[in-house]
C-alpha cells in the first residue's frame, strides 16, 4: 500500500508515519468506545457479586469495538488515499 515512488528514508518515514497514525487511533476508538459503554450504565442490571467480572467483560469489548471502528476508519482513509492512483 505504500507509493512506490518513495526510497530509502522517505519510505521510512512514511511506515513510521502510518504505524503511529495506527496506534493513535486504536487506542483512540477504544477509549472512546469504552466511555460510551460506560456511560449506558449497563453496571446496574447485574448483580453485585459479578460488578468484577462485567468490568472485564466491558474492557474486552470495547476493545473489540474500539478495534473494529479503528480499522474500519483507518482503510476509509486509506482507500480515499489510493483513489488518487484512478486518475
Amino acid at each position: 500500500y505504500y507509493n512506490c515512488e518513495l526510497r530509502g528514508e522517505g519510505l521510512m518515514r512514511q511506515i513510521g508515519l502510518n504505524a503511529l497514525l495506527t496506534i493513535i487511533s486504536n487506542f483512540t476508538f477504544i477509549l472512546i468506545t469504552f466511555k460510551i459503554l460506560r456511560d449506558l450504565r449497563l453496571d446496574y442490571y447485574v448483580n453485585k457479586e459479578r460488578q468484577r467480572t462485567f468490568r472485564l467483560f466491558l474492557i474486552l469489548v470495547s476493545t473489540a469495538l474500539g478495534f473494529l471502528v479503528s480499522q474500519f476508519f483507518l482503510n476509509f482513509i486509506d482507500s480515499v488515499r489510493n483513489l488518487g492512483y484512478l486518475l
